[in-house]
């Protein structure tokens, strides 16, 4: 679960059963508009080019930026050009812009600037994604796919391609919200074109999820980048003897330490922050022989005043094969013989 979740998230525990009247609400509210959708009572906006939809049905961390930027990725390889576009959470943004590689991650939001430093695409933010899309089509007419990143609920951008990341540990009690951390049921990723999962699923879920497509992935890394040298390398052997402090603003902050304390570095201490945190120099004081390390996403943040002896763990999808393979085969159809 996030770290800023509440607590009664995790279990149906007496707060869970007092919200649950609210939970219904909330969930016929969002099952009715889904289906307005569908039946075409609201309208959906299509887009000259395909789009995938990369989202989630929980709230928290799942690892949908690192899968958007494999996608990506991956479609740069096999000759597509796409462009990925995203709401801007935690930014300024006032109508749609550009993020360009550099940008202000405080303005256009921490993972729109992540994704623009590293993905090699146009990228573009706007709470009205479809507004956020023809923008970027327009000013960048050879892109011939979108890339929409946490566009599952946002059923007015059509789309040709649903993946679903799903991160077993943030379906808490599996209930809807304010009683549980769902946005959508379980049911939902049973309906999308391809799952994505964090790591193993148990095989209860597994069942759930029906005759969906499922792949698993981790985030892996194992080469850290000083903050303010990127160029500058090391191993976790460089650590060690020295007093290290992790810090992680992103979901699920304990993951991080986890993957820290797996590749043989000893944690002095842990600085756990809720995700999108908005740093400050404060947040980021350590002693003089002192090591800080963090995540991308909090390094794009925190790279204009992070002290000299921070260090970054860069992280990306390795994923379970074929799942590449699939999802072009649903955006262009079967291979003909």
């Amino acid at each position: 679960m996030p770290r800023s979740a509440p607590g009664f998230w995790r279990h149906r525990g007496v707060a869970a059963m007092a919200l649950l009247p609210l939970s219904l609400v909330f969930s016929l509210v969002a099952d009715a508009r889904r289906q307005l959708y569908r039946f075409g009572l609201l309208r959906i906006e299509r887009l000259p080019v395909p789009v995938v939809v990369v989202g989630n049905i929980a709230v928290g961390g799942s690892g949908k930026t690192p899968v958007a930027l494999w996608l990506a990725a991956e479609l740069r390889s096999r000759g597509r050009v796409p462009g990925i576009v995203s709401r801007g959470y935690g930014g300024r943004v006032e109508g749609v812009a550009e993020v360009v590689p550099g940008a202000d991650p405080g303005h256009f939001g921490d993972e729109p600037a992540l994704m623009a430093a590293l993905s090699g695409c146009p990228v573009f933010v706007g709470r009205d994604r479809p507004a956020a899309a023809r923008a970027l089509l327009q000013s960048h007419p050879r892109v011939d796919v979108l890339i929409a990143d946490d566009g599952l609920q946002h059923y007015r951008l059509g789309r040709d391609v649903e993946v679903v990341v799903v991160d077993e540990a943030t379906l808490g009690n599996r209930l809807r919200l304010p009683a549980g951390p769902l946005r959508e049921s379980v049911t939902r990723i049973a309906q999308s074109s391809v799952a994505l999962a964090h790591g193993r699923l148990s095989r209860q879920l597994r069942a759930a999820l029906a005759d969906v497509p499922v792949f698993e992935f981790t985030l892996a890394g194992d080469v850290f980048e000083r903050v303010g040298d990127r160029s500058e390398r090391c191993g976790p052997a460089a650590f060690k003897g020295r007093r290290v402090i992790a810090m992680a603003g992103i979901g699920r902050p304990e993951r991080f330490f986890a993957q820290l304390e797996a590749m043989g570095v000893a944690l002095d201490e842990r600085r756990p922050l809720p995700d999108h945190h908005a740093y400050s120099a404060a947040d980021v004081r350590i002693g003089g022989g002192d090591v800080l390390l963090m995540t991308e996403k909090d390094a794009v943040k925190c790279a204009a005043f992070a002290p000299a002896n921070s260090w970054v763990l860069p992280v990306r999808a390795r994923m379970e094969p074929g799942a590449a393979e699939l999802i072009v085969e649903k955006l262009d159809g079967p291979p003909t013989a």
